[in-house]
């Protein structure tokens, strides 16, 4: 046992909850963002605003044309796979062998591919560091061996990965539709904490393909943390934390909330206001790439998610019936007034509370 442990330690394999469930989710889904979603983003605005450039096909794979968001989402796959491998510390053979290993994932994956992709580069990686540097041949071993492990365990784990994680999905958006109320306040508030604990919140709904009334609940949820955060702690932070919190992370606000949990409670029953305010009252669907729905305010992700999937629906969405639409007043009053108005006004009042019944005082959310 202590050959192994020596073994582990000499090749950076550290088997914990943080390296996989932490440090990897999160380099998955800014690998899935630097890939799928700028991806989305560019066909999206380069067909509204008719951007030549971005609307021409540069490509034609198995005779398919791509154009250049097409390309940067047709590689997610292996951008998932290369930020895992580089969160793992992985040396560069094995770095340089995980983006085949992504792609074929992805594919065999399908709507749970993001899933797939995080569990089988993890396995590639991992085998890939076990072997190397330890023969001299190692340009030849390393690279093989992680390609042939991450092949395998695509081929066998990756299909049914995928079924069950588009089931889990699919079962949330069926019942959000059918109990909009007490699922928007459970999507809500769950993806709104999951946003502000050291996980991904951005990661989990593409695993789970949050689209449509779901998803416009978990960006309710995302919201409210950050823009909650925000705007209550503003006396303490200022303009630098509003733009930090508010565009960036609530996630920033951890250190605090381990201090003094009860600052938490003002941001959560914010989003447990918000989220069947978007599902029931506004109706508030989001169709783009499911990534969007867990990303809030981040960069207003979250808002772009919801504008291209009115205008141009992702695959996930239209396969649960989405389609296109031109949005109305009451759709961008809905969107505003979630993703803003509402977590700004709420949320410093139900501080307020805390405040006066003594559970939060000055100073609690003051940024390190």
């Amino acid at each position: 046992m202590e050959n192994i442990k020596a073994f582990l330690k000499r090749k950076n394999i550290v088997l914990s909850a943080r390296r996989y469930g932490i440090d990897a989710l999160g380099a998955m889904a800014q690998g899935l963002f630097c890939s799928l979603l700028i991806g989305t983003i560019l066909n999206t605005v380069g067909g509204q605003f008719h951007i030549g450039f971005l609307t021409a096909q540069v490509i034609e794979i198995n005779q398919t044309g791509y154009t250049i968001g097409g390309l940067a989402s047709f590689m997610s796959g292996s951008a998932m796979a290369v930020a895992i491998g580089y969160a793992l510390q992985a040396p560069p053979l094995v770095l340089f062998s995980l983006p085949t290993v992504g792609y074929a994932c992805n594919a065999l994956g399908k709507a749970g591919g993001p899933l797939a992709v995080l569990l089988v580069a993890i396995i590639a990686a991992e085998c890939g560091k076990a072997v190397s540097k330890e023969i001299k041949i190692d340009i030849l071993v390393t690279p093989v061996v992680t390609t042939l492990v991450g092949i395998g365990a695509a081929w066998v784990i990756a299909p049914p990965i995928g079924t069950v994680a588009s089931a889990f999905g699919r079962l949330i958006m069926e019942a959000t539709n059918l109990q909009p109320f007490w699922m928007g306040i459970l999507v809500s508030v769950l993806v709104g904490v999951a946003l502000t604990l050291p996980i991904s919140s951005a990661a989990i709904c593409s695993v789970l393909g949050l689209t449509g009334l779901a998803g416009g609940a978990a960006v309710a949820g995302c919201c409210a943390q950050m823009v909650g955060f925000a705007v209550m702690s503003f006396r303490e932070n200022g303009w630098g934390g509003l733009v930090s919190q508010g565009l960036g992370t609530s996630m920033l606000q951890m250190p605090n909330i381990v201090k003094n949990p009860r600052i938490w409670i003002a941001p959560t029953v914010t989003s447990a206001i918000t989220g069947p305010v978007a599902t029931c009252l506004f109706r508030l669907e989001m169709n783009g790439a499911a990534i969007n729905s867990g990303m809030g305010t981040c960069g207003l992700c979250g808002q772009l998610g919801v504008w291209t999937g009115w205008l141009s629906p992702s695959e996930q969405a239209v396969a649960s019936g989405a389609a296109a639409i031109v949005p109305g007043a009451m759709d961008w009053a809905g969107l505003l007034l979630v993703s803003f108005l509402l977590p700004a006004v709420l949320c410093p009042l139900v501080n307020q509370l805390c405040r006066k019944a003594g559970w939060v005082k000055d100073g609690d959310l003051t940024l390190s």
